[in-house]
């Protein structure tokens, strides 16, 4: 596997480019990959809009992903430019959520549960030519909808709460029109916005100054529930 230039970084993931069609993944702490990857084909064979999966090289270790290569900016960076509206970034995020929280578990045995993102954001929609794809399913767990709605409008409302964040304004004014689209499916019952604060805590990937602001993030997402 000839590995080509680094693409992207996030957290805990650097993207490297293989060749016009495929990327590698790899998690810089060793992560494995097993779980999400039977859930990303399990998505894509249920038309959920996930890259597909190339084939492993036997020199990948157990941290690499074989993706599809996307073309396009994410929805963060084309709110930030103002090619994409903050209405239309709250209905394509709630619609995601949306069709998500419609793909039954895949083992669970509680018909309530379902398939979870836990971390579904602008930073993690690419908008292709062929619409909107979620990447980074590194959190994906199955459980209530509701907790996933909870984990992205707060995920939004840090960022909305942090004075030195470039995006805090129009983080604000996504979460303003998200969380109204989301009461239309349940919304975001207490409990789950505490789970989601509580699973926001033990992230450790959170830097102390985020930490810092879930308190804050939370009880802006209570206000505009209410």
């Amino acid at each position: 596997m000839r590995i080509g230039q680094l693409l992207g970084t996030g957290r805990s993931a650097d993207v490297y480019e293989l060749d016009a069609q495929w990327v590698l993944r790899r998690y810089r702490d060793g992560l494995d990959t097993a779980r999400e990857m039977p859930v990303m084909s399990y998505l894509s064979a249920s038309g959920y809009p996930v890259p597909r999966l190339g084939p492993l090289p036997v020199s990948a270790g157990p941290g690499d992903l074989i993706l599809q290569r996307l073309t396009g900016p994410t929805m963060a960076e084309s709110l930030l430019a103002g090619e994409l509206s903050g209405e239309e970034g709250s209905a394509m995020l709630a619609g995601l959520l949306a069709d998500l929280h419609t793909v039954p578990a895949r083992l669970s045995a509680d018909p309530e549960d379902r398939i979870l993102h836990l971390d579904l954001h602008p930073d993690n929609v690419m908008l292709t030519a062929d619409g909107p794809v979620v990447i980074d399913w590194s959190n994906t767990e199955e459980g209530p909808p509701a907790l996933d709605r909870a984990m992205t409008a707060l995920i939004l409302a840090q960022v909305a709460v942090d004075p030195g964040a470039p995006a805090a304004e129009g983080a604000r004014a996504l979460l303003g029109t998200l969380i109204p689209r989301l009461a239309a499916d349940d919304g975001i019952p207490a409990r789950h916005l505490a789970a989601a604060a509580a699973r926001r805590t033990a992230n450790p990937t959170m830097s102390p100054a985020e930490l810092a602001r879930i308190g804050e993030a939370s009880a802006l997402v209570k206000a505009l529930a209410a």
